[in-house]
Order: C-alpha cells, then sequence, then structure tokens
C-alpha cells in the first residue's frame, strides 16, 4: 500500500438538531484512506458511521472540516470516482443480475467488450454466473447483495463505500466479498466498509472505530494473517444469523 491517500479527511464535524437536543455526530474526525487498502468502520448504532458515508459520498455536507481527494479536488466532485453499496440495494427488477451489473457501463459508454469482460470477472469472482439471467426477485438476498457489489466494483472507482456488505453471506461468500474488494482495491483504490460483524472486520486492513461522534480506535490487521483468513479454505466459527447463499 502507498503511503499517499486516495482520500484525505481533516476535521471533520457534525451537528444536528433532536427536539431540543443537540447531536454532535462527528466531532473533529480526522484520518487518511490509502491506495490499497480496505478499511472497516466500525461503532454502536447511533456513532456517527453512516452521517459518516453519508458525507463522503455527497449525501450530506459537514459543518466543519474537509473531504479531499490528494489531487486537490473535492470528494463528490466527481461521481464516477466513487461508488456506494447501500444497505437498501436498489437493484432494477426488471433487469436481470447481468443488466443491473452492466448499466454502470452502458451509462459510462463503455466499450461493450470491455463490458462484457468486466461484467463476467466480476459474476464469477462473486460466484453468480450460474445465475446471471436472473432478475433479482428470483435470487436470494445474499446473492442480490453480491450482485449490488458487482455493480459498484464493474466501473473500476477510486473509492468504494459499502454499508454491511456481508450483512446476507455464509462463511465462503463473505471471505469472496472481501477478495473482490481487496482486487478493486489492489488498483490504487481504496475501499470503506461499515459493519457490526467482526468476522468481517478482521478480513479488512485495519479497523476505524467511531464512538459518540469520535474517531477512538485504529486497530490493524498484518499482511500475511490478512491473507490466510481471505483464503477459500480458511477456517471460520459457525455464523449466526442466518446468513443466505
Amino acid at each position: 500500500m502507498s503511503g499517499h491517500a486516495v482520500v484525505a479527511i481533516r476535521n471533520l464535524s457534525k451537528s444536528y438538531r433532536r427536539g431540543p437536543e443537540t447531536v454532535h455526530a462527528l466531532q473533529e474526525v480526522s484520518f487518511d484512506l490509502l491506495p490499497g487498502e480496505v478499511v472497516a468502520l466500525v461503532g454502536p448504532s447511533g456513532s456517527g458511521k453512516t452521517t459518516l458515508l453519508n458525507i463522503l459520498c455527497g449525501w450530506d455536507r459537514q459543518d466543519e472540516g474537509e473531504v479531499n481527494w490528494t489531487d486537490g479536488s473535492r470528494v463528490g466532485g466527481d461521481w464516477t470516482q466513487i461508488t456506494i453499496v447501500p444497505q437498501r440495494l436498489g437493484l432494477i427488477e426488471e433487469l436481470t443480475l447481468y443488466e443491473n451489473v452492466e448499466l454502470p457501463l452502458t451509462l459510462s459508454r463503455i466499450a461493450e467488450s470491455d463490458t462484457a469482460e468486466r461484467v463476467n470477472r466480476l459474476l464469477g469472482d462473486l460466484s453468480l454466473h450460474h445465475i446471471s439471467d436472473h432478475h433479482p426477485s428470483e435470487t436470494s438476498l445474499g446473492e442480490q447483495q453480491r450482485a449490488a457489489l458487482a455493480r459498484a466494483l464493474v466501473t473500476g472507482p477510486r473509492l468504494v463505500l459499502a454499508d454491511e456488505p456481508t450483512g446476507h453471506q455464509d462463511a465462503e461468500s463473505e471471505r469472496a466479498v472481501f477478495r473482490a474488494l481487496r482486487s478493486m482495491a489492489s488498483g490504487g483504490g481504496a475501499c470503506l466498509v461499515a459493519t457490526h460483524n467482526p468476522e468481517a472486520t478482521s478480513l479488512c486492513h485495519r479497523a476505524l472505530r467511531v464512538d459518540e461522534g469520535r474517531l477512538t480506535v485504529e486497530a490493524s490487521t498484518g499482511p500475511d494473517d490478512l491473507d490466510r483468513r481471505l483464503s477459500p479454505f480458511a477456517p471460520r466459527g459457525p455464523v449466526t444469523g442466518g446468513p443466505e447463499h
């Protein structure tokens, strides 16, 4: 991983009113996302994770602080640089999984031959190729979630923001998700993954903890240990909550 940040976040603060109360959703949050990184964003509900993601993708505006690409441009100025995997996946029911993943490339006017190559590679990496002609309603939530991820990665963005992208995955599918994120980041981008799942956090290069709007903990995973955990044959404990393939 390079030492030059993809995105630099400096002294980010955001407050809002909740009745008579002022809620400090973010308080002077600063960190960098480096090329090649997949970073977990962790913390309890209401800690500020969603507010931070919303600011990074341009859905909300901070009160103070800056979010900049390292070339000096403002995040949100070029929407082709950022893709988002929200909890509400937003797949188009009238389109097949293949067509949903293909759509951003069609809108970007990527050459048709390159489109097929990119789409098929991601569908294969995420074990969706055999159902690529299915519509979302004909697939499980786990498969829909992976299709939404493929759609986010297919354009080769500089920054991917993912909100609980493994909430419906079994152990191997979860590792496939993070292998796909890591592959995208290896091209010079970065991924920020909001998650409550400690297993998902262990598959990231490092974790940023937000608590009551403040960045309080930063932990790292060694590269050798991360390679082992992302192996298709890595041991895993039982997964609770009924994940879907």
